[in-house]
């Protein structure tokens, strides 16, 4: 093979250098200002949000969140043991206790069952990761947090584009997070967002990221806030980015019918149940046996991969006790597909080719 496909790259193009020469030319001060602002109200408007607030990555717009709604010391939060680190990582920041709990099969999202069995006095909130664009029954998960009167925090890092019969995911809960990471549909190299509804929230998120000043750029202070300001610099290219991103959205859906299309005889491979007239996935996810062996394949084939989250109460920073079948299920049988924007039809074509000699072979 004579060019190697990557799992995933960022997609920069002139239009972001060129946004990035006008700014700097402009004399802007790459501090956040101004192109701050508009990026947020871009991400508020396109997830039909009414506050947006830009954070400088996806893990501190979970801690903001958090500490925004007054979750601390003596609280619990509800986790799926399957999902990326940061999730719980959050919640310890914040000073309270993560507590994991399966993610149910057809989506690998948190269990909502399972989820209200695990409720205690201590619990405050439920952490609700709406994995590679996929979500539960949202009108469950807010009826289970109504019912013992819980915050619903959305972790969407993985879902913008991503909706729930018709509704943006991130905008059912109290406050939804999202991630500008290198390897999201939209990137500003690191970055993160908060969105919600509610004014009071959104002033708190707004003091909590801006060291708790009363005003940006007055230095009184009314309440403990940190500096988790975003920069104009990456407003200006995430920008550029937003103006892409219904383009993105679309040919994700693409990539992935056509993965799942080119792949459905070969019965190694599982693709999760995606309605994508609602799901722009992420990541092309697929559940293989032993997907270190396969990966080590599509390596040789100059085809880059990537294996899924491990589930988290196995991981050497938490190792906690616990069934968790499902995530276990997932972290041993999870991998990732080459799944950047701009991989052409034909691309996709031969990595499945890959794949199907692969299993014809009698792996």
């Amino acid at each position: 093979m004579s060019e190697h496909i990557n799992q995933m790259e960022p997609w920069i193009g002139p239009e972001e250098k060129q946004a990035v020469i006008d700014y700097l030319d402009s004399g802007g001060w790459l501090t956040e200002f101004q192109r701050t602002r508009d990026f947020g109200a871009a991400i508020a408007n396109y997830v039909g949000s009414k506050h947006a607030s830009v954070v400088s990555n996806g893990t501190v717009s979970l801690f903001a969140a958090l500490k925004a709604l007054g979750v601390g010391q003596g609280d619990e939060v509800i986790v799926p043991d399957y999902t990326m680190i940061a999730s719980a990582n959050a919640v310890l920041l914040a000073g309270a206790t993560p507590v994991f709990v399966d993610v149910a099969m057809e989506n690998l999202c948190l269990d909502l069952d399972q989820a209200e069995q695990a409720i205690t006095p201590k619990t405050k909130a439920i952490m609700l990761v709406s994995l590679n664009g996929r979500a539960p029954d949202m009108e469950q998960a807010l009826a289970l947090a109504r019912k013992y009167g819980l915050w619903l925090v959305e972790d969407a890092a993985q879902s913008l584009g991503s909706f729930w019969r018709g509704k943006h995911l991130g905008t059912f809960g109290d406050v939804g997070s999202f991630s500008f990471s290198a390897p999201k549909v939209i990137t500003t190299g690191q970055g993160g967002a908060l969105v919600t509804d509610d004014p009071d929230l959104f002033d708190r998120i707004c003091k909590i990221r801006d060291f708790g000043r009363e005003r940006s750029g007055v230095d009184e202070h009314i309440s403990i806030g940190y500096n988790f300001k975003f920069t104009d610099l990456q407003a200006v290219i995430g920008i550029e980015q937003m103006k892409k991103l219904p383009w993105r959205v679309a040919r994700k859906k693409e990539m992935f019918a056509r993965y799942r299309e080119n792949l459905q005889l070969v019965e190694q491979v599982t693709f999760l149940a995606t309605n994508l007239e609602d799901v722009s996935p992420w990541f092309i996810d697929v559940l293989v046996p032993e997907p270190l062996a396969l990966k080590q394949y599509l390596t040789e084939n100059g085809i880059g991969s990537r294996p899924v989250y491990p589930a988290i109460h196995s991981q050497a920073a938490y190792q906690c006790n616990g069934s968790f079948p499902n995530s276990e299920y997932a972290a041993a049988r999870g991998l990732w597909l080459p799944s950047s924007s701009f991989l052409s039809d034909e691309q996709i074509d031969l990595i499945c080719e890959v794949i199907a000699m692969y299993y014809a072979n009698g792996r």
